[in-house]
């Protein structure tokens, strides 16, 4: 996400006085809420949804990610990168690969 995205999303949240209450308890059930709405897309069809929709719940997924970021003063990129790390690790490609 670039920068410009990342800013209007804090001056979002700081214009409304929202961070009292984006603990990170709150935001990690905001974002599985957001999940759940996004999984809801897909209940009665894996091929036929609104793509219109999914994006929607999507972009709260994320925004709700970067405020959990924001909040722990975490890096997305050395988070990820991690992870990928151990992904990488856990799932060696002779082993996982076509799976």
């Amino acid at each position: 996400m670039n920068k410009n995205t990342i800013n209007r999303i804090r001056k979002f949240v700081t214009d409304r006085e929202w961070n009292p209450s984006h603990t990170p308890a709150n935001l990690a059930k905001s974002i599985s809420i957001e999940a759940s709405e996004l999984l809801e897309c897909f209940q009665w069809s894996e091929t036929e949804y609104d793509l219109d929709h999914v994006k929607e719940e999507l972009a709260d997924v994320i925004i709700y990610c970067q405020d959990m970021l924001d909040k722990l003063e975490l890096d997305v990129d050395e988070i990820v990168n991690d992870k990928m790390t151990k992904n990488e690790e856990k799932y060696p490609v002779e082993k996982a690969k076509g799976m």
